[in-house]
């Protein structure tokens, strides 16, 4: 890292003129991304970015002065971009172009590749970088289950008003408090709980295809055994249970625990039991430090005793083997 990123990094602000310089900070803080100017004059190229780091989320003020076009393959985020000022184009994969204003935030796919085109010269935006894998733990808090298929998103964020406007606000404040010294956001119980704020906020501020489920009425509360069971096996998933031990932790008969979990959870006490253990692996594989861990090594930690069904059953919930998660970037 050059010491230009290095004094961006402890002031949380760039300026530059220089492309090269723009293209590497901007690159180590969002995605390996290209850039190119396509203003008539290239003398007007000057990049400002100004950024705060939320945990989950990634904040940043970002405009360029000129017209430019950049692009990113696949960048493995969920991605926000509220135009301040002016607008741009933008195209995912094979999809049709849209094109977005102050009136309408875009959301990019994490699986697609992204060109930005049309940039306007007075165009300022609110980049949002957001983890994945938070914004699908949160949904699943939301929703009070296991998500069956991931999200997906539509292109549009209405900023108006409502939720949208409410979500790009309290995005906004957070770049103005980060510039604070001892502000409330370098207080962890106060960056913590709004990063969770903003992460929820933007599930129910765009449309997505749980939108729906989160809307509807909330499911009649789980009885007190299903409850127990539930929070026994998120706080140690490693533990080597069976169906009549979470009966016992239940304290009711094992019958009556398999239908109340098939009622109120959708599925049986042990399936509950698996699907816990492989959230907990896959989240471990892609945090995971290159080197630091093997598949088999976190599959035992969290207590696949049976490496080959694991592996199975493993591809059939996320649709790729262990391995290749962990060779995710």
């Amino acid at each position: 890292m050059d010491s230009t990123h290095s004094r961006a990094a402890e002031t949380n602000t760039f300026v530059t003129r220089s492309i090269e310089e723009a293209s590497h900070v901007l690159s180590e803080v969002y995605y390996d991304l290209r850039l190119e100017v396509r203003g008539a004059d290239a003398q007007d190229f000057v990049t400002r970015v100004n950024m705060a780091d939320l945990g989950a989320l990634t904040v940043g003020d970002v405009s360029f002065g000129t017209e430019i076009r950049t692009g990113y393959c696949e960048p493995g985020f969920y991605h926000v971009c509220v135009p301040l000022q002016g607008g741009f184009g933008v195209q995912e994969g094979t999809a049709a172009p849209v094109h977005t204003t102050t009136r309408k935030a875009v959301v990019y796919d994490p699986a697609r590749d992204i060109s930005v085109y049309d940039w306007s010269p007075d165009c300022r935006v609110l980049a949002v970088k957001v983890d994945k894998l938070a914004v699908h733990r949160q949904l699943e808090t939301l929703l009070g289950k296991p998500l069956g298929r991931q999200p997906r998103f539509k292109p549009y964020m209405d900023v108006t008003g409502g939720p949208g406007r409410s979500w790009a606000n309290l995005t906004r404040w957070c770049l103005l408090d980060w510039d604070i010294p001892h502000g409330l956001l370098r207080q962890p119980l106060i960056a913590g709980r709004l990063e969770q704020t903003l992460l929820q906020g933007l599930l129910l501020a765009t449309d997505h295809s749980y939108r729906a489920q989160l809307e509807a009425p909330p499911p009649q509360m789980r009885p007190a055994a299903v409850k127990r069971v539930m929070d026994v096996v998120r706080e140690r998933p490693e533990v080597a249970y069976d169906a009549a031990r979470l009966a016992a932790m239940g304290q009711v008969s094992l019958r009556t625990l398999q239908e109340a979990f098939r009622k109120h959870v959708g599925m049986s006490p042990m399936a509950y039991v698996a699907e816990v253990r492989l959230q907990r692996v896959r989240m471990q594989l892609r945090t995971s430090p290159p080197g630091s861990a093997t598949v088999t090594n976190v599959a035992y930690q969290w207590g696949f005793a049976h490496l080959g069904r694991f592996a199975l059953r493993y591809r059939a919930r996320f649709g790729e083997t262990p391995s290749q998660t962990l060779r995710t970037p």
